[in-house]
């Protein structure tokens, strides 16, 4: 039996739920993965099309052979598509389909898009610039602090940060452009039902307040091992470029990088301490010429199209103006809050303000490099610091 249609209309609009839940069961047909699935679509055009097909009409596309056509043939689960659909409702997840005007245009372009995705949040316009920033779970304080740093001066020129809610680097990207005000998409190896690793579940929902929080699996489908790198061509083609900001000879960050590259975006990198393995892959990107070298923000922007640096500035102002982006300095808590409380226009040592604080100058001066990196603290020559 096949899922039951409303009409015998061979062109029906695509925009309804009656597709929406066609294209669900079709993901969830055994044997039909992504690959199947866009060859399916791009053959027959709409979801309800390909249940009708004939079998010798659907061993006729690329790739379905008699295995996959009598799995769609036979396909009677409406139960899981509905279980799907009452799912997203609880969610408040929205599916985004290939035909959905917010469809992403610049994942459109891929030589792979996703058939579909599903989403908890809002997608920026598509006027919008995107960079990705990703690398290593295992990062140093230096790679976790400058993914902090330069995703949080990304989204105060206005672009929309991008990554992977991994630990390590990629939260340290959308902290630093959630704390800017700014906002940051995260693209998932599993189900927006089933946010991994679930430590992250507290910054999935901020990232989903003022972005969106996207994955191309079934909205409860765990976490798995291939999941990870294939969805790596979805962060590297949402956006503009991507940045890596720390990452190990091999890692998901490389395949990223790799992808970007694949894909006609532009690749960029942070170069690291060269007796650390953990800035090799970094390193050793920009040392092949695969990637530019990126100290600070401005090294990025000027090989970025002109469109998207000219607004940004504009898109910042407009945001402090509004009051949409917050004061950092008003979300300060535990030693940063201490140290800027010491702190004025007059230069201070560390040690002055380490007597005065009662902090220990190890805590000082990660808290100050902190705060240097928020826009909040400016440090002078002889380790002298003052507000900024």
């Amino acid at each position: 039996m096949r899922l039951p249609l409303d009409s015998d209309d061979p062109s029906p609009d695509l925009d309804t739920s009656q597709e929406q839940r066609a294209l669900i069961g079709l993901s969830l047909v055994p044997g039909v993965g992504a690959t199947r699935l866009r060859a399916l679509l791009a053959h027959f055009e709409a979801p309800s099309a390909v249940f009708r097909a004939s079998r010798s009409a659907l061993e006729r596309v690329d790739g379905v052979g008699p295995q996959t056509a009598e799995a769609i043939l036979t396909f009677e689960d409406r139960a899981a598509v509905e279980q799907e659909m009452g799912r997203a409702d609880d969610l408040e997840a929205t599916l985004i389909s290939p035909w959905d005007d917010r469809f992403p245009d610049r994942l459109r372009e891929i030589y792979d898009p996703p058939a579909f995705l599903w989403m908890r949040g809002t997608l920026p316009e598509e006027a919008a610039p995107m960079v990705t920033v990703v690398g290593t779970r295992r990062c140093t304080d230096y790679g976790r602090a400058q993914a902090h740093h330069l995703a949080g001066a990304l989204a105060r020129r206005g672009f929309t940060v991008v990554s992977g809610l991994a630990y390590g680097i990629d939260a340290a990207a959308h902290k630093g452009a959630l704390d800017a005000g700014g906002r940051t998409l995260a693209v998932l190896g599993s189900g927006v039902g089933c946010i991994y690793p679930p430590k992250h579940t507290s910054l999935a929902k901020r990232i989903a307040e003022s972005g969106a929080v996207l994955s191309e699996y079934a909205i409860d489908a765990e976490p798995d091992a291939p999941n990870f790198p294939e969805r790596n061509r979805i962060l590297s083609g949402l956006a503009l470029g991507t940045l890596v900001v720390e990452s190990y000879a091999e890692g998901g960050a490389l395949i990223t990088a790799r992808l970007a590259l694949e894909q006609n975006r532009e690749v960029f990198a942070l170069p690291g301490n060269v007796t650390k393995d953990s800035s090799l892959g970094t390193n050793r990107l920009i040392q092949q010429g695969h990637a530019k070298l990126v100290m600070e923000i401005e090294d990025l922007l000027e090989e970025l199209p002109d469109l998207t640096v000219e607004t940004a500035e504009d898109v910042d102002a407009d945001m402090v103006a509004s009051g949409t982006r917050p004061d950092p300095a008003e979300e300060l808590e535990g030693p940063e809050q201490v140290l800027y409380d010491a702190l004025s226009d007059t230069p201070m040592h560390v040690d002055a303000l380490c007597e005065e604080t009662g902090l220990d100058p190890s805590t000082a001066l990660v808290s100050l490099l902190e705060l240097e990196f928020k826009g909040l603290v400016r440090q002078l020559a002889g380790k002298q610091f003052r507000r900024a």
